[in-house]
């Protein structure tokens, strides 16, 4: 029997399987799919922008710089070809963008950032879908993590002590069950979710062309009176049409068909000459009521469905990992403090409707209609005011994710700053063994007796740093986000009242 059964080889899959190795679990991966390359996961369909709170993350865990590797690597063999995409040509330098409506770094204001340091995640990233998997799947594999594809979950059940998962003419066992396994999770339809949320308003369609004729297109992303669309020379089509979702996976996409549809939304007579690829998509928002039944979760697109506009799911996927891996390994070594996995669900699923709902609003001003347009023009104004887009820097990049742990102290809950130590090293470093950190700036009164009622699961660390913002000590969770923070001289019980929430207590005695 498997500590962790998981359904879907995506990159949430990965990442989950890698954070619950790092606990030392026995986890199998279980992918329907027998080859995990498609064209989609290329540049320029597959390209994704990834989050500061992802970053953070594959930063803390050693990934970033093979993520890197990958990508050097790639053009070094002259496999990223693609165009640059249309709004890194533009003038200034683009943040980001709300329903296409782009906002410049010139314009945040990280000065209301005061408890954010340099760090890798600073500068963003964008990345292939392809290279994510790849990086992953690698790194899984050299932890000890078995992986089968062309082996997708069919149907499964749970019992008191585990869970039989049938898959193809096979069954396994595993002591849980979490499914990664996309939006069409089977996971979540046989484990009696509820699913609840918006129908769809458009078909989106990505596309890649030859056309007889492209410069009756203009490159950039057009509003126009029938729907939106966005060209990049020579012929990568992204098109909205506001069909209420009708054509997405109900018929075989044509050359025919996607001519018509580009010269509706385009107002154009182009004539295209050869489809090489196309796929559709819609703004379909539904989220899981629950994100847990028994020994069977839920994370990623399995938990929460919505359009790609402004590339937020694969981010929201990654957090459910980072956050749920180190509370299911927990739980299941029985060192778990009483709740510690249910606040997976009561921390996570408000992020998820968050995003849900910042997807919806995005869909109110792409809609052709006078009153978005008018909508769309205020917008426009205020995201190119400072405050404007220090707030959509805010939400787009998730700097300003914070859960509510509690505590009266400003860094409570949010990720923690990437101080630079005296040594030289810098906090990343010292988060990639996934476990909790107790970093105490001033030596003279060590706080080393309290990490030992947590043996095994908290890491003590004294030192000074360059620049401590003010800070005596802070407590980590696995995560990297702060679980307590003193501006003062810490006092003990308040820190282990704090740290009873994410660390149940060693039965090994104090040294002090």
């Amino acid at each position: 029997m498997h500590d962790v059964v998981i359904a879907g080889a995506g990159p949430v899959g990965l990442f989950l399987a890698c954070e619950l190795r790092l606990a030392d679990l026995s986890v199998l991966v279980l992918e329907q799919a027998e080859d995990p390359h498609s064209p989609l996961k290329q540049l320029p369909f597959g390209m994704r922008g990834l989050s500061v709170p992802t970053i953070e993350a594959f930063y803390r865990r050693g990934l970033l710089d093979d993520l890197a590797a990958s990508q050097h690597a790639k053009n070094a063999l002259g496999r990223s070809s693609a165009s640059t995409p249309h709004w890194m040509q533009l003038p200034r330098r683009s943040g980001g963008h709300f329903a296409g409506i782009q906002f410049y770094e010139d314009n945040i204001d990280t000065a209301k950032w005061p408890y954010r340091l340099q760090n890798p995640a600073s500068a963003g990233m964008a990345i292939a879908m392809e290279d994510i998997e790849s990086v992953l799947a690698v790194r899984a594999s050299a932890m000890g993590v078995e992986i089968r594809r062309g082996c997708g979950v069919e149907g499964f059940e749970q019992s008191d002590d585990g869970v039989t998962i049938r898959a193809g003419n096979e069954t396994f066992r595993g002591r849980w069950l979490v499914g990664c396994d996309g939006g069409r999770s089977i996971v979540r339809k046989a484990g009696g979710f509820e699913f609840v949320g918006t129908e769809p308003e458009f078909t989106g369609y990505s596309v890649e062309v030859e056309m007889a004729d492209p410069d009756k297109l203009v490159p950039g992303r057009h509003y126009t009176p029938t729907g939106m669309y966005t060209y990049q020379p020579p012929g990568t089509v992204a098109m909205v049409d506001f069909d209420g979702g009708a054509f997405h996976r109900t018929q075989p996409i044509t050359l025919e068909h996607v001519q018509s549809v580009l010269r509706h939304i385009s107002g154009t007579d182009v004539t295209v000459t050869a489809l090489k690829l196309a796929a559709t998509w819609t703004d379909r928002a539904f989220q899981a009521t629950a994100y847990r039944n028994g020994r069977v979760l839920l994370a990623g697109d399995a938990a929460h469905v919505h359009s790609p506009l402004g590339g937020q799911g694969l981010n929201l996927g990654f957090g459910d990992a980072m956050n749920l891996g180190w509370k299911l390994a927990a739980t299941i070594r029985g060192d778990a403090p009483d709740g510690l996995l249910d606040s997976y669900y009561v921390e996570r699923h408000p992020l998820g409707s968050q995003i849900l709902d910042w997807s919806r609003a995005q869909v109110a001003i792409m809609r052709p209609s006078r009153s978005s347009r008018a909508l769309e023009a205020i917008m426009r104004d205020l995201i190119e005011t400072r405050d404007g887009a220090t707030y959509f820097a805010e939400r787009v990049w998730g700097v300003s994710l914070r859960y509510d742990l509690g505590g009266s102290h400003p860094l409570v809950g949010r990720s923690a700053p990437d101080f630079e130590l005296v040594d030289g090293t810098k906090l990343g470093d010292h988060l990639r063994n996934g476990k909790g950190l107790l970093l105490d700036f001033d030596p003279v009164r060590p706080l080393q007796a309290l990490a030992e009622h947590w043996v095994g699961r908290v890491v003590y660390l004294a030192s000074d740093a360059k620049e401590k913002l003010g800070l005596s000590a802070v407590l980590l969770r696995p995560d990297g986000f702060i679980a307590w923070a003193s501006d003062a001289v810490p006092d003990q019980a308040e820190v282990m009242q704090a740290a009873s929430r994410w660390f149940k207590a060693s039965s090994r005695s104090p040294a002090g």
